[in-house]
Formats: structure tokens, C-alpha cells, sequence
């Protein structure tokens, strides 16, 4: 797995998805999750946008909502990376995902104590989850060969995956501040949590669909610098 010939192979079997397309999977979801929740609610149940993208859930978009977030689980456990922090990341995002697309966020009005502790674990793993992603454009994404450094269309990527990764936590804690009990009815009536939750949706989508290169792809095999042999299979 240390060569960068990945370019050059084409699987055998049809049936066998590559990894770039498992990247290119993850990153369609995510990009494309927030416009479908919101024209598919328009389109097919009619009124405006939800407080936050977790409230589709309430919707006639439910089982958009849960089957991309348990697609993106899946599709996260089978990329395969290039250490152990690449599976042991893998892994805690599969769970964080089902997480949040199994444990609905708090509905309006009157609700049970089973209910509200539900509630609260969709918050932890949501958290989790963009905490996770995070890792995965700041930490892993970036990682080139060693003794070198990243030049070309590789240091553009890793200038996306950067972007894209403290877009991420940079909207985990702006969702902190928008819900401080005294600055939340100011700014409610802006769906505030929504908008932050999608900006960090794509945000995560597009640094997935760059790592599957259907951004900033290298033009050829011999364009691509030796300090991305190792990223390349491995991220």
C-alpha cells in the first residue's frame, strides 16, 4: 500500500468498489444532504426549513435522513487507511453516525425524561461525529511522506482538507454559543443551528469528495509528487 500506483489499478471484479469511490460516496451524501432535506421536505410536505437538520427527522424525510447517516457510517468503516488511526477513525464514525441517525434529537414540546436522554445522546454522538471527520481532514488527510513536503495539487488539497476540517469545529462551537440560554431566543428565529450544521455537512462532504479526487485530481500518474505516496492509498 505505500506505492501510488492506485491510478493504474482497476478492479477485476465488478462487484469490488474502490476506495476513491467509497470517498466519492461519502462526500455525495454529505454535500447533497442538506439541499435534498430541504427541497425534498418543500417538494413532497410543503413549509419552511426546520430548526436544525436533525429535526427532518420529524418529517416526511426521515428515511432520507437515517439512511444517509447509516450509509455514511458504513461507508466510513469500509475505507480502509493507511495505520491503525485511520481504522480505529473509521470505526468510532461508523458508530457515531448510526448514533445520531438511531438516537432522534429531542422533539418539540412535552416529552419524557427517556426521551430527553435520547435526545442528549444525539447531541454526544453528532458532536462526536464532526469531531471524528475533523481528525480525519486536520490530522490524516494532510499527512504526506516523510523528510517531505506537500507541493502541487497536494498542497492545495491539503489547504481544502484543512479549511474544511476547522469549518467543522468551528461550527461545533458556534452551535455551543448559539444555544447559551441567553443569546438562543436572539438569534432563533435565523435557524442558526441549522445553517451551522449544514455549512459543517458540506464542509465535510467536499473534503471527502476532494479526498476521492473528484476534486484536484492529479492529471496523470507522473504529475503526482512523492510526498502524496503515502497519503494517496492510504487517505
Amino acid at each position: 500500500m505505500a506505492s501510488d500506483s492506485h491510478a493504474a489499478f482497476v478492479p477485476q471484479n465488478p462487484f469490488v468498489i474502490s476506495y476513491l469511490g467509497l470517498r466519492k460516496a461519502v462526500g455525495i451524501i454529505g454535500f447533497c444532504l442538506p439541499f435534498v432535506l430541504v427541497f425534498g421536505k418543500m417538494l413532497f410536505q410543503g413549509g419552511g426549513l426546520q430548526s436544525s437538520i436533525s429535526r427532518y427527522y420529524y418529517t416526511d424525510m426521515r428515511d432520507v435522513f437515517v439512511g444517509s447517516m447509516c450509509s455514511i457510517g458504513i461507508f466510513l468503516m469500509s475505507c480502509r487507511g493507511f495505520d491503525r488511526r485511520d481504522e480505529i477513525a473509521g470505526r468510532f464514525s461508523c458508530a457515531f453516525a448510526l448514533g445520531v441517525a438511531l438516537c432522534p434529537t429531542t422533539p418539540d414540546g412535552n416529552t419524557s425524561a427517556v426521551v430527553k436522554f435520547i435526545g442528549a445522546l444525539h447531541l454526544c454522538f453528532a458532536a462526536l461525529l464532526f469531531l471524528t471527520l475533523a481528525f480525519f481532514c486536520i490530522c490524516l488527510f494532510t499527512e504526506t511522506h516523510p523528510g517531505r513536503k506537500p507541493a502541487g495539487r497536494k498542497k492545495q488539497r491539503n489547504n481544502v482538507y484543512l479549511t474544511c476540517g476547522y469549518a467543522m469545529i468551528g461550527c461545533i462551537v458556534l452551535l455551543g454559543v448559539v444555544n447559551i440560554p441567553f443569546i438562543n431566543p436572539l438569534v432563533a428565529r435565523f435557524n442558526p443551528v441549522f445553517w451551522l450544521e449544514a455549512v459543517a455537512v458540506i464542509a465535510f462532504g467536499f473534503a471527502w469528495l476532494t479526498k476521492g479526487e473528484t476534486i484536484l485530481k492529479d492529471e496523470t500518474i507522473q504529475e503526482r509528487p512523492p510526498d502524496d505516496a503515502r497519503g494517496a492509498t492510504a487517505r
